[in-house]
């Protein structure tokens, strides 16, 4: 499934539209930064509430594809520029987090 098929699926708006168009290869949900940046996979998606250019830097250092913000949080413009120069899409969705992985476990076939 690609971040766009995702975004579909989970009635979720792009915020940062510039990216490749990945699979995505799993899915890593946390809020604290130095967690993230010692356990996700690359490739992944990171289900988050952290809204600011620090996920960013953290999801460009783990080469993280897709993040997904939760709980309609707003986005400051400099993250979007962040992620917007580094290729990483943004995401946003009114669900919160235990949602979002449930579903998104479900999409990538982690659930059969």
């Amino acid at each position: 499934m690609t971040i766009r098929e995702a975004a579909a699926a989970l009635n979720a708006e792009i915020l940062q539209g510039v990216f490749e168009d990945a699979d995505l290869t799993g899915a890593y949900t946390s809020d604290l930064l130095s967690d993230v940046m010692a356990n996700a996979k690359e490739g992944g998606a990171l289900i988050t509430i952290q809204a600011h250019k620090n996920t960013v830097a953290v999801a460009t250092l783990v080469n993280i594809s897709v993040i997904i913000v939760c709980n309609s949080r707003p986005l400051p413009e400099d993250m979007l520029e962040a992620a917007r120069d580094e290729g990483v899409a943004v995401i946003r969705t009114r669900e919160n987090q235990f949602n979002v992985s449930g579903k998104l476990y479900q999409l990538l076939g982690r659930g059969d």
